[in-house]
């Protein structure tokens, strides 16, 4: 009863800490004014961002600047995270290209709820501390893949032409065909020279808004010389009333895959995010299964206002952090500054060529590879820089969940090969005291002790078992326990299966210094029990040995070799 109690509580405990608490606003008297100006940076960074992922995701421009509103701000309340900015992506946006040529917009809005639901209760469960297991060279791979693909999805509103739904190599090949049939050299002049505006800004000054300045500019530019460049459009001056009118309960068993993939792709995302958004401070620390919460009540949210799925976004967290931020109150103002700056200026938004927005995102996605990480991982050891190349290659070629997927397995295997080659079985040494020389010699010859260490698990088990056997003829063998790190059923069952082949071969296994959470396996094999009652069970090694030294002593053996050992000298002394 007390244990069910203790869990209860527990339970309670778990779901009250995903609710904002009074500590999460302590920032907000002492740092109010320093958080309202890094709002505001972040906010002027975040509309092209915003614009541009929407149109990325083939969903528009309004979807991703709603999506900044509505999910920044209810992130900013409800996450883990004192810094993190959420919005939409260019992960997220890579994903939703196909989605959207599929099953439109009403089909990404209803994944974006179903993402939503499962981020839920990966919070309720707990499941957001599992993300610090994700090994470096699987971000960094997967993060280069991602700016590579962001990077030529924007190929074609670079070269003035319609988004190509096909795979994006093939797609990037047929708008490259089709610009040299017939080219107009007005659109990738407005996305390279922005583009190169943004990198060589960002070099000179990192505090100027080069984005929006490099955007004004080229819209100004193409608006007084009437360039023949494609432009965002009309948007809407107001927030939208929330509708329900997509949902679609029997399209959702279809969906499941595609919801499934945002869901994991939101925690990795935003996880990571916050968790650089910690490092680059020195009090701030992420609650993770808080954030998953939070996250996931955005994506429950935005899609009722035409939104799409969104995640932490970690360009615009440290813009946030090194902006000076201190609280939530930054990540909130960058929603409300960029509500107000759709209300003041949509008519003007309209005229932004679509071009200019493809320059920002390739200016993004340059600046999303980290050339100084990759090289540092690619020259460490072979297994990361296989791990890291392989997951790049799998965004690139497959898609994103894949690409996870397939680096976390890769470098699952090659950790699980390093671990089984740390186990070791090693003979130790039998210590001389209480024993006169001749009497030493004999133990030394018929007691053999091995030290078990490390992990004793299923990938060294085979290995292991190899190892144990290859023993002399001996009369007694005792195992050392004690350095043994983990233990699971395979290396139980291969214990239990040395003990039984030793014992068969007429050799008495001695175990000492075995800890309980270990002895659990092996007692549910049977093993432990009639070692338990052979006296075969010790605390300490020497006991160990000195029992095995009373059983010789007991069956006759030791007169019995000592008698052998003398008839062998006597033989020897013979001319």
């Amino acid at each position: 009863m007390t244990t069910i109690r203790e869990t209860t509580a527990t339970k309670r405990r778990r779901f009250r800490q995903l609710f904002p608490e009074r500590s999460d606003y302590l920032h907000l008297t002492r740092h109010w004014h320093t958080d309202l100006l890094a709002g505001l940076t972040v906010a002027v960074v975040a509309l092209p961002l915003a614009l541009g992922f929407g149109i990325a995701s083939g969903l528009g421009a309004f979807a991703g600047l709603i999506t900044s509103i509505i999910a920044g701000a209810l992130a900013a309340i409800l996450g883990g995270s004192n810094l993190q900015v959420t919005g939409p992506t260019g992960t997220m946006a890579v994903v939703l290209v196909p989605l959207a040529a599929t099953h439109s917009h009403a089909g990404v809005m209803l994944v974006g709820i179903m993402a939503g639901l499962m981020l839920v209760v990966l919070a309720l469960t707990g499941a957001g501390r599992y993300a610090r297991f994700v090994p470096v060279p699987v971000v960094e791979g997967f993060t280069a893949g991602v700016a590579i693909v962001i990077a030529v999805q924007q190929l074609p509103p670079a070269l003035g032409l319609p988004a190509q739904n096909a795979h994006i190599i093939s797609g990037a090949w047929d708008s490259l065909s089709d610009f040299a049939a017939t080219p107009n050299w007005a659109p990738p002049a407005v996305a390279f020279g922005v583009a190169g505006a943004i990198l060589l800004g960002s070099r000179l000054h990192s505090q100027i808004p080069t984005p929006l300045l490099a955007v004004v500019v080229a819209t100004v530019v193409t608006w007084w010389a009437r360039a023949d460049v494609a432009v965002i459009g009309a948007l809407p001056r107001t927030i939208p009333a929330p509708e329900a009118d997509f949902l679609d309960f029997a399209e959702m068993p279809e969906l499941v895959a595609a919801a499934v993939a945002i869901c994991a792709l939101c925690a990795l995302e935003s996880l990571l995010s916050a968790t650089v958004a910690d490092n680059m401070t020195v009090d701030q620390h992420h609650n993770p299964d808080r954030e998953l919460f939070g996250q996931g009540v955005a994506n429950l949210v935005t899609p009722f206002f035409g939104g799409m799925p969104s995640s932490g976004a970690l360009a615009r967290t440290a813009v946030n952090v090194r902006s000076g931020a201190a609280g939530r109150l930054a990540s909130l103002t960058h929603a409300i500054v960029l509500a107000l700056m759709m209300l003041a200026l949509a008519p003007l938004v309209a005229h932004v060529p679509l071009a200019a927005l493809a320059g920002v995102l390739i200016a993004t996605s340059i600046r999303m590879i980290e050339v100084g990480s990759m090289l540092a991982l690619a020259r460490s050891t072979r297994a990361d820089a296989a791990v890291m190349w392989l997951t790049l290659a799998a965004t690139v070629v497959l898609n994103l969940v894949w690409a996870v997927a397939v680096g976390i397995a890769l470098a699952g295997l090659l950790a699980l090969g390093r671990i089984s080659r740390s186990v070791s079985v090693e003979e130790e040494p039998i210590e001389p005291a209480d024993h006169h020389d001749e009497e030493a010699a004999l133990l030394h010859e018929h007691i053999v002790a091995y030290r078990l260490e490390g992990p004793l698990f299923f990938a060294a088990a085979h290995r292991f078992l190899l190892q144990l056997l290859d023993v002399a003829d001996v009369r007694v063998v005792v195992l050392r326990m004690s350095r043994v790190s983990t233990m699971d059923a395979s290396g139980a069952t291969v214990l239990a299966d040395a003990i039984k082949r030793l014992e068969h071969r007429g050799i008495a296994v001695y175990l000492s210094g075995l800890e309980p959470v270990h002895a659990k396996p092996l007692a549910a094999l049977g093993v432990l029990e009639p070692l338990w009652q052979q006296g075969r069970l010790f605390e300490h090694t020497s006991e160990a040995i000195a029992a095995a030294r009373q059983r010789l002593k007991a069956d006759g053996l030791l007169e019995q070799l000592e008698a052998e050992a003398a008839a062998g000298e006597v033989e020897a002394e013979r001319p």
